[in-house]
Order: C-alpha cells, then sequence, then structure tokens
C-alpha cells in the first residue's frame, strides 16, 4: 500500500480496503456530478474507474467541478486522471475520451460492477438506467440537482435493490435554476456515500470481516 492506501486503511481496515480496490466503477460523464463524484470514491479507497466523457474544460465549469484554471481546453477526463492521481497514484483508471450514445454505452460499461450516471441529458439518464437495470449492476442516478437553497430537498431513493436516485427529483438545472456548487456537490457525495454504502454492507454480508 502507499501513504494514501495506508492512511485509508486506518479507517476501512485492510481487508475492506482491498476488497473495495476489486470493484470496478463506471463514471458516465466527468462533469459536476460525476467528477466531484469519482474524488469521494477515490478517497473512500476505491481503485479502479472507467471514465468516460467527450468534453472540454471550459470557464463556466469551474463554479461546480472539479477541475482548476490551469486545466482549462484539456479534455475532462483526462484533467479528472490527473486529478485523481494526486491523490492516490496507484490508481487503475480506463480513460475514455468518448461521447456516449445507446449503441454504446453497454460496451463502455461491461465490465464494471457499477455505474454512476452523471449526465446532463435527461435521455441518456434513462440510457443508463435502462441498459443496465436488467443486469446485476449497482446503478446510482441524479435528478433534480439545479439552483440554490433547500438542498435538504436532495436525498437519496431506493428505487430496487440494485438502483438508486439522488436529487429533490424535480429542479432540474435551467436559466431559472442554474447548476451551483453546493447542491451539485452533496449530490455528488450522495451518490459516492451510495456506493460506498452499498460494497461495505456486500463485505459484511459476505463475511468478509471473519
Amino acid at each position: 500500500m502507499n501513504r494514501t492506501e495506508q492512511g485509508i486503511a486506518a479507517y476501512l481496515g485492510e481487508k475492506r480496503l482491498k476488497y473495495f480496490q476489486s470493484v470496478k466503477i463506471g463514471i458516465a460523464g466527468a462533469g459536476g456530478l460525476g467528477s466531484n463524484c469519482a474524488m469521494h470514491l477515490v478517497r473512500s479507497g476505491f481503485k479502479r474507474f472507467v471514465l468516460v466523457d467527450f468534453d472540454k474544460v471550459e470557464e463556466s465549469n469551474l463554479n461546480r467541478q472539479c477541475y482548476s484554471l490551469q486545466q482549462l481546453d484539456q479534455y475532462k477526463v483526462n484533467a479528472l486522471s490527473e486529478n485523481l492521481h494526486s491523490v492516490n497514484p496507484a490508481l487503475d483508471l480506463d480513460v475514455r475520451v468518448t461521447k456516449i450514445t445507446p449503441d454504446n454505452i453497454r460496451a463502455m460499461f461491461e465490465d464494471c460492477d457499477t455505474v454512476v450516471e452523471a449526465f446532463d441529458d435527461a435521455k441518456l439518464k434513462r440510457t443508463v438506467v435502462e441498459t443496465f437495470l436488467p443486469t446485476e449492476k449497482l446503478i446510482v442516478a441524479a435528478s433534480g440537482i439545479g439552483g440554490a437553497g433547500n438542498a435538504d430537498a436532495i436525498i437519496t431513493r431506493k428505487v430496487r435493490d440494485n438502483f438508486y436516485m439522488v436529487g429533490d427529483m424535480e429542479t432540474e438545472c435551467s436559466k431559472d435554476h442554474p447548476p451551483f456548487s453546493p447542491k451539485v456537490a452533496i449530490a455528488a457525495a450522495k451518490q459516492a456515500d451510495v456506493v460506498l454504502s452499498y460494497y461495505i454492507t456486500k463485505f459484511e454480508t459476505e463475511g468478509g470481516l471473519k
């Protein structure tokens, strides 16, 4: 273990950390939700990721996304890889500068145990859920994270055993309800918390602590 992993193991224990490091997580979109969620998951001990996005970092992203001024004009997944590696250089990252479509999404995340939906596009959100809901993958999606105030309305809903939704379920990002860092970051943290809690429970259920 490197020094970061030693620090994380102080909270998780070595056995649980090793288990988390075997889990492969797909991050579908590297914007406000995806970039922040991925960082939380790395700090929680997860190590294997598939990062997929085709956008570059723009000035308008810096109000809520996990990037710096120096990373403007870089592809988001490349910049995110750099930021995640700065926390744990031993990560196993599959970085793909690709636009996700209904035709390629299954292949993109086929070998992932979990898929975090982090899109702005409502159609792609549905595509993630419809594609992977019949599988055994854990799906964590978001809906309703726009604007400011009433942050307590952002909740986590368990829809199925393998499907969770995070958000207030109604306040989509728009001109009247722009995406701001506080609520976006809360939703991203809650998405990461679903993944963390799910695998803590799975580890304990499978007798990992024995």
